[in-house]
């Protein structure tokens, strides 16, 4: 009997957040384990959760902080988009408060404006900000 193989969903969330200087940031995370570099907060949906749980669930697990979901951004499936399996994500935006503290899958943590991410993104992060930060722009 032939074996039916499905991508995995996951979720990832674009955490906007306020600098201790006042000025706003989205969080990114320094990965842990391979893929390395940089990403957005986020990972797996588990069974029997939603993907609003999920993304509410990582987002703690890996900034420590608890956020509030705003809008949801789209939704990636590019089959090459992680290097390690074919992966569909749901990609969130959403608000925080506080100073967030690296766990779990996330060796360092930082706040950064958009014309600081100027390096290389794990995943398809890249594409994922630059979708966010033109549809954030065209709102101003």
């Amino acid at each position: 009997m032939e074996k039916y193989r499905y991508p995995i969903p996951t979720v990832d969330i674009i955490i906007e957040i306020e600098r201790e200087n006042g000025q706003e940031g989205i969080i990114l995370i320094k990965r842990k384990n391979p893929p390395y570099g940089w990403a957005l907060p986020g990972g797996f949906v588990d069974c029997g959760e939603s993907l609003e749980e999920a993304a509410v669930r990582e987002a703690k697990e890996e900034t420590s902080l608890d956020i509030r979901l705003k809008s949801q951004l789209h939704t990636y499936s590019d089959p090459k988009r992680d290097p390690r399996q074919h992966t569909i994500s749901t990609v969130y935006v959403a608000a925080a408060q506080g100073k967030p503290k690296a766990q779990d899958d996330a060796q360092d943590i930082g706040i950064f404006t958009e014309e600081e991410i100027n390096f290389p993104l794990a995943f398809d992060h890249q594409k994922v900000l630059a979708d966010y930060f033109k549809q954030k722009n065209k709102n101003l």
